[in-house]
């Protein structure tokens, strides 16, 4: 078991990590492997080569046949963002140590780590993930090269904009300090930073990075719930409340032509908040898996009658009003980590993640979305509403001022491409775009229009990647 140094307050301590999910389809080292987005989707064949140091990934970029390298964390990419069709995929879950510098709120960790060991690792000792998804399976390479975004991006931005130095190896096997400074720098690096923010893994191979840390002092959130009974009602609420709560998110009925919904927001309750009794373990956090799906799951078992009835429990389960109510950090941000494999339940067809922002001044798309999908029965228990904050300066990253919405659905749903295609010209008209980590038909017209900044970016990734090693089967898609 690996050990963990610690710095700061706690210098002289060394913590092992527990064990925490491996990623199953990357466990040999050389061999070809079948891989997949989350979704389940367009497998593809590709080398993988696990590796712990930079020099290991040098050497793999130095062999790199005519089809290229990616890196690949956990697989929780819904497409093919992560699966390199005839090259070769790097795993990097053995570079997973984790520093605290403890006075600074910082943590240092290899780009393997996932949040999930971070947060097993440092939750007990006051610290919490600047962004976390809605799962901790995810990376911290993965985390940077997505830069993902979580129920705070209103007050907090994404993931990238917390981080304060990562190491790379580029295109060439050299190994660069990449830090995000105030403007370009005179070597390129600031550029190099924000391109390889977002970057989706394209301009290097991310070893390790160094990012903020909350501190808290619980390992609750308190949690207020309001049950709205219709899509209007949903949006002004969540305006009206977009700075009073540092965590915001709603759920969508997709099926119920109302569009009603439950926002759930909240904050790190302080130990002084929780019973009496649970006070002396305030920090205590061990989030175990309750269920595992099942290995196979016919086809049609997730149509719109059995999400009617799902969304309509789920609607009435909520209360229509209710403040301070103390959560697990695992049920408020992380609920399906509860089930492991639950995107088996949408069968063999797998399922795909339709997630755009729009502008305020487009929140009409919002519905028009949800219309679109109930048109055609597309049905979905998964369907989520945020609001953005400000964007970063990262060329690619998805987040911009606004509204974001995620609606997860089975893949084989008749007519489902075409309705997703006007959908996408509705979101491309209104300024808005999709995300890269959740696309996997979007086309590369549509990716050139609503990323203004791509050949921005290009410039950067061909100055850090000059031999095009790095690719991905989403690049080729995109033409990246």
């Amino acid at each position: 078991m690996p050990t963990i140094p610690f710095l700061g307050r706690t210098s002289s301590e060394v913590v092992a990590i527990a064990p925490v999910e491996r990623r199953s389809p990357l466990q040999r080292s050389g061999s070809e492997r079948l891989l997949t987005g989350w979704g389940r989707t367009c497998p593809s064949l590709a080398s993988v080569s696990c590796v712990s140091t930079a020099e290991q990934v040098a050497d793999v970029i130095g062999s790199a046949g005519p089809r290229g390298v990616l890196a690949r964390g956990l697989g929780r990419s819904y497409g093919d963002a992560a699966q390199n069709a005839g090259g070769c995929v790097v795993d990097l879950g053995d570079a997973s140590t984790i520093e605290l510098d403890a006075d600074r709120c910082l943590v240092t960790a290899g780009a393997g780590a996932s949040l999930d060991a971070v947060m097993r690792t440092l939750v007990p000792r006051g610290f919490f993930v600047p962004v976390t998804p809605g799962t901790r399976m995810v990376s911290v390479g993965g985390a940077i090269a997505a830069d993902i975004h979580g129920k705070n991006h209103h007050v907090a931005g994404t993931f990238g904009s917390h981080v304060h130095q990562m190491r790379l190896v580029d295109g060439l096997g050299q190994e660069r300090v990449l830090r995000p400074g105030d403007g370009e720098s005179d070597d390129g690096s600031t550029a190099e930073f924000w391109a390889t923010v977002a970057g989706m893994g394209l301009t290097g191979v991310i070893t390790e990075a160094t990012f903020d840390l909350i501190p808290v002092t619980s390992s609750r959130i308190s949690v207020d719930t309001e049950r709205a009974k219709d899509l209007d009602a949903v949006m002004a609420s969540m305006i009206a409340n977009d700075h009073r709560y540092r965590y915001s998110v709603a759920w969508i009925d997709s099926v119920h032509p109302s569009g009603r919904g439950v926002i759930t927001s909240g904050d790190h309750a302080q130990a002084e908040q929780l019973p009496v009794a649970e006070r002396a373990n305030a920090l205590a956090y061990d989030p175990r898996i309750r269920a595992t799906a099942p290995g196979i799951v016919p086809t049609g078992v997730l149509n719109k009658w059995t999400v009617r009835a799902f969304n309509e429990a789920w609607y009435r389960k909520a209360p229509a009003s209710r403040q301070g109510e103390l959560q697990s950090i695992a049920s408020f941000f992380h609920p399906l980590d509860l089930v492991q494999e639950w995107n088996r339940v949408y069968g063999s067809g797998g399922f795909l993640q339709y997630q755009f922002v729009v502008p305020d001044h487009a929140g009409d798309v919002i519905g028009i979305a949800l219309r679109e999908l109930q048109r055609i029965g597309a049905p979905s228990f998964l369907t989520v509403l945020k609001r953005f904050g400000a964007a970063n300066p990262a060329p690619l990253s998805f987040p911009q001022p606004g509204w974001t919405l995620a609606a997860d659905v089975p893949a084989r749903i008749p007519g489902l491409g075409a309705a997703l295609d006007r959908l996408d010209e509705l979101v491309a008209d209104a300024g808005g775009r999709l995300y890269l980590a959740k696309d996997s038909r979007q086309s590369p017209e549509m990716m050139a229009r609503t990323y203004p900044r791509l050949p921005q970016w290009q410039a950067v990734r061909e100055r850090m990647d000059p031999r095009g090693v790095f690719t991905s089967d989403l690049a080729r898609r995109l033409s990246l």
